[in-house]
């Protein structure tokens, strides 16, 4: 992909776009000729046929947001799923949701105004949350078969940022994010560079009163202010952790700083 992120700045929407139709082709793809009943270690308590059905309905209900603008929180998440008789066939089910999607998100503007839970009140949030959550699940069902994954680093950056900015408002689905607090300690995610180093940083603060990212003006001016606690480690391997896919004691990542903090963030934050 020849695109490039910048921490604090989603890519375009066409990216997402794409990038949608790609990921749930290749989710459906990990599925297919799976037992449904299988496990996924990653998602606890859930089948294969319980995440393909999360995946296919989630995707539904996202695009009769879109297609209507909501304006107002909805009363209800029910949509026509046409969901199979056989959970054997919901990869197929899933895999043929992908032109509707599409359609959907070429005909809607994504600077439109609309409802969204998170910070960015336009139509793109959905097109981006749909991404991640695709993603993120593709891993998960590929984990569950016994695939190995990869992801690709622009987007992994990019699902880093989208994580951290949605994070403060993600408490109706997430409790444990509304008791996230600190005394006034700073948290770094750092993307290692090809030659090991951080090319990329997110921030995030904790306060008595809650907790925010650093970024826009407050980014230059925290530049200089002491890191309480780091993580470095590829981008993909960031979103994975952030998502609760990863510990942050696995090899693959540096941690510096004071790990109670860590802790704390960890133990609030898991969607």
């Amino acid at each position: 992909m020849a695109a490039t992120h910048e921490a604090g700045h989603p890519l375009p929407y066409d990216t997402y776009r794409e990038a949608i139709a790609r990921e749930t082709l290749r989710f459906a793809e990990a599925v297919r000729g799976a037992d449904p009943a299988s496990a996924v270690p990653s998602c606890p308590d859930w089948t294969l046929a319980d995440l393909s059905r999360h995946v296919g309905a989630l995707q539904r209900w996202f695009s009769t947001l879109l297609t209507g603008l909501v304006q107002e929180p909805p009363r209800s998440r029910d949509v026509e799923l046409e969901l199979p008789e056989n959970a054997r066939d919901y990869p197929d089910w899933v895999a043929a949701g992908v032109p509707g999607v599409a359609a959907v998100l070429r005909d809607t503007d994504p600077d439109a105004p609309m409802w969204v839970w998170g910070e960015d009140r336009h139509a793109r949030f959905w097109a981006r949350r749909m991404l991640f959550e695709t993603l993120v699940h593709r891993v998960d069902a590929e984990h569950a078969v016994g695939l190995t994954s990869d992801i690709d680093p622009v987007l992994a950056a990019d699902g880093v940022d989208e994580f951290l900015v949605n994070l403060p408002y993600a408490g109706l689905f997430a409790p444990g994010v509304t008791k996230l607090r600190g005394d006034g300690e700073t948290l770094a995610f750092r993307c290692a560079g090809p030659d090991g180093g951080s090319a990329e940083e997110w921030r995030v603060r904790l306060d008595p009163d809650g907790f925010r990212p650093v970024a826009g003006p407050d980014r230059e001016s925290d530049a200089s202010a002491p890191v309480t606690a780091a993580v470095l480690g590829r981008a993909a391997d960031l979103l994975l952790l952030l998502y609760g896919r990863r510990s942050y004691e696995d090899p693959a990542f540096e941690i510096s700083g004071e790990r109670a903090v860590l802790d704390n963030w960890f133990a609030r934050t898991a969607f």
